[in-house]
């Protein structure tokens, strides 16, 4: 194992996991709503197959005719037991739970198709996801293009040769089951939204077009950008410009044999922070290709116990969100819902966001680069995850390349992250710390942590010892006392003692309430336990505890989770929001806006 781990995040080599086709490793187009693209959304038919049916015969083997063929023969149906153009339709992007009732909480196969009209234009075409959950199979006109494994990243697959003139058609096969070697594993804390969740385009591009790019301030100063390009072929002496016309910036790089390019010079942009949410036109061109993109630039370090920001320290005042739609509570599927969400961030006098526990769309990230809010953006490493399993190590490292080279422009992301609460162990250890290399090898220019878990020195002393702390740039955790561990009277006895001369955030604190219900403060439950809570928990943080960078309590709103059954009380919904499901504030909400307001 730990050969194999080494042997990855060495020399960041991503092997196609059993199963997959060459497709599969088709590079990710970077910012592709600047793109010439078609939106595939709408109603989509669909087919409920939790046998897998159309996947598999009798004998589980291969079908040869499943439903991805929708056969046709002589302009006459062939014999088979489905049809989907009698069949119900269901609006993509969105989950199936919540647009059926009887699929709430179905998990297994649903069959989705889409038929589309196309005009070959002599570009090259791409069929994008930006995600599907979680297990994705992809069939243009009867012939597979390829498969994803992850539920929350984008991926994508050449079709120029798959594509007709006229009428095509599209059908995926998505399967969100949980289970033991997925990513997250068949155990977390949230609501397991099956379907096309994301956005479908159908993206036009030369033949040689500039697959990726990424400008950022040179690490260690304020005046030079640098700046790099990547094409999606091999070639050399290929003439790209990069250009900041505000900055009257602008630089033409050749390329190297392996179609690579990178330039540094100096510039004084004005740098981006949440008092000031800079971006920069920036125009990237060459004879065959343009993308233009909106671009800021800051630096983000550490300094023993503080996190520094265009060189200042900065309090993390923050807030955990999972992508939910508000009042509606299915996955969002529009930029008006994200915008929600990190407007109520605002209310609540956040200057940063924990986007938790799973890369969130692009819009959100974007919504809060032009808000000004700084972005904690993680992978669902969660929990238990089989360490010990090649091809659960891949698949984690895929679903953390996809998410950086998504978002490896946007300058809010301040902290990539590996993992949450994972229990302590060789293996693990092996994992994850080959997981922290990796992303600074992607991207050096930020920081890494993980959410770890406390190891107290005693009842009294509480604490954090974790070994992968050498492995990353900040020290979170997440404590729950006063909900977990004792009641509230708790939080005035202990005090921290945490030895790493390092940056703190605690990454999540917090309690239930359901909105509405109150009593005395020791009730359980109520809106005045959760208020009292962070009243004591935030009092702990100013007077006992070493000095902290910041905070991200949780959570912003309740939230989805089949785990939370308690009758009248949670009913299918982790009630830590400092916002009700329907977007009532809490008394806690008050709490902390009026803390944030003092910092």
């Amino acid at each position: 194992m730990r050969n194999f781990i080494l042997l990855l995040s060495g020399l960041f080599v991503l092997q196609p996991l059993q199963g997959q086709t060459a497709a599969e490793s088709y590079p990710l187009i970077q910012n592709v709503y600047q793109r010439d693209i078609q939106k595939l959304n709408g109603y989509w038919n669909y087919l409920v197959d939790p046998l897998e049916t159309g996947y598999y015969d009798y004998r589980r083997r291969p079908a040869a005719n499943g439903f991805f063929k929708d056969t046709v023969v002589d302009n006459m149906q062939a014999y088979k037991e489905y049809d989907f153009d009698s069949s119900p339709r269901m609006g993509v992007p969105g989950d199936w739970n919540t647009q059926n009732r009887d699929l709430f909480y179905y998990e297994g196969t649903v069959w989705f198709r889409h038929k589309f009209h196309y005009a070959p234009s002599g570009k090259k075409a791409l069929l994008y996801f930006a995600a599907v959950n979680y297990d994705a199979k992809v069939y243009l006109n009867g012939i597979k293009v390829g498969e994803h494994t992850g539920g929350y990243t984008p991926f994508n697959f050449e079709v120029t040769d798959q594509l007709m003139a006229g009428e095509n058609t599209l059908i995926v096969k998505v399967d969100n089951k949980r289970n033991a070697e997925a990513v997250p594993t068949n155990n977390f804390d949230w609501f397991n939204y099956g379907g096309i969740t994301r956005d479908v385009l159908l993206v036009e591009v030369p033949q040689e077009f500039i697959q990726t790019y990424k400008l950022q301030l040179r690490k260690g100063t304020t005046d030079v950008v640098s700046a790099q390009v990547k094409l999606n072929v091999k070639r050399a002496d290929y003439k790209i410009t990069i250009e900041i016309p505000e900055l009257k910036w602008k630089k033409t790089v050749t390329t190297n044999a392996e179609g690579f390019a990178e330039v540094e010079a100096k510039a004084i942009p004005s740098l981006w922070s949440p008092q000031n949410p800079k971006l920069y036109d920036v125009r990237i061109y060459s004879a065959t290709d343009t993308v233009t993109d909106q671009i800021g630039f800051k630096q983000v370090t550490t300094r023993g116990r503080d996190i520094l920001l265009n060189g200042k320290p900065i309090f993390l005042k923050g807030i955990s969100i999972h992508e939910e739609a508000a009042f509606r509570n299915g996955r969002i599927y529009a930029a008006e819902e994200d915008r929600i969400l990190l407007q109520w961030a605002k209310e609540l006098g956040c200057n940063y966001v924990r986007l938790a526990h799973y890369p969130h769309n692009e819009q959100m990230v974007r919504e809060a680069e032009k808000m000004g809010l700084l972005v904690w953006s993680e992978i669902p490493v969660y929990w238990t995850i089989r360490w010990d399993n090649p091809d659960v190590y891949a698949n984690a490292l895929n679903q953390l390349t996809e998410m950086i080279e998504r978002d490896q422009n946007r300058v809010n992301i301040i902290i990539w992250s590996i993992a949450n609460e994972t229990p302590h162990g060789e293996t693990r250890d092996e994992f994850l710390s080959s997981l922290a290399k990796a992303a600074r090898e992607k991207d050096d220019s930020r920081l890494i942590s993980m959410a770890m878990e406390r190891k107290d020195k005693s009842s009294a002393i509480l604490s954090v010892n974790d070994k992968m702390s050498i492995f990353v740039d900040v020290i979170s955790f997440n404590q729950y006392v006063g909900w977990y561990d004792g009641t509230n009277e708790k939080i005035d006895r202990v005090r921290w003692e945490i030895d790493y001369d390092k940056p703190v955030i605690i990454s999540e604190f917090g309690g239930g309430a359901l909105y509405g219900l109150h009593g005395e403060e020791a009730a359980i439950w109520t809106e005045e336990y959760q208020a009292d809570l962070y009243r004591r928990t935030l009092k702990m943080i100013d007077e006992r505890m070493p000095p902290v960078a910041g905070i991200s309590p949780w959570v912003l709103k309740d939230f989805r989770s089949s785990r939370r059954l308690l009758p009248q009380i949670q009913d299918g919904f982790n009630r830590k929001g400092v916002i009700s499901d329907r977007g009532e504030r809490k008394k806690a909400f008050f709490i902390l806006q009026e803390w944030y307001k003092e910092k």
